[in-house]
């Protein structure tokens, strides 16, 4: 009853600090060991993915866009996650672009195409010192894994947030 209670009121914090979001944030804080064995469920799941071709809109097998990914997949361990990207970056705790705060299961979002504003997610699935790994969408490859290493994701990355805790 007492967990029961903290999550009430970590939610009840943390909806009212983003306005905008009015959602159940997370699969509430059971305790560390249910959440490792979530992350390491969805970044498997994540991983199984891999080559299956880009879809606008997609949110199964015959094809996902980014946001359709992350959403498929959180939702699948009943995390319940806004279906955009802008939307999914106003979801639990934002903790800026602090690689070293990063762990598995964050989510991680970026300004593309010289957007002024989020719109493309992925899942980090590795943390090291200075580098993320991370699987996502791409237009091009369809589900793949990159690295903030990379040019092209060091000038886009905007933010990591954290779902599960």
């Amino acid at each position: 009853m007492k967990n029961l209670l903290y999550c009430f009121a970590l939610l009840l914090v943390l909806n009212s600090c983003k306005s905008s979001s009015a959602i159940v944030i997370t699969a509430a804080k059971k305790n560390e060991k249910t959440s490792n064995k979530i992350v390491a469920s969805i970044i498997e799941e994540a991983e199984d993915n891999i080559g299956i071709k880009y879809k606008t809109a997609g949110t199964t097998k015959s094809g996902y866009d980014c946001s359709g990914l992350v959403f498929t997949l959180y939702g699948n361990y009943n995390i319940k996650l806004p279906r955009t990207s802008i939307q999914q970056s106003k979801t639990g705790i934002d903790l800026g672009k602090d690689i070293s705060k990063a762990q598995k299961g964050d989510l991680i979002f970026f300004k593309t195409n010289s957007r002024s504003q989020i719109n493309h997610v992925g899942i980090i699935t590795e943390v090291y010192k200075e580098e993320l790994l991370f699987i996502h969408t791409s237009t091009s490859k369809g589900v793949i894994l990159s690295s903030t290493k990379e040019p092209y994701y060091q000038r886009t990355f905007a933010q990591i947030n954290r779902v599960i805790y």
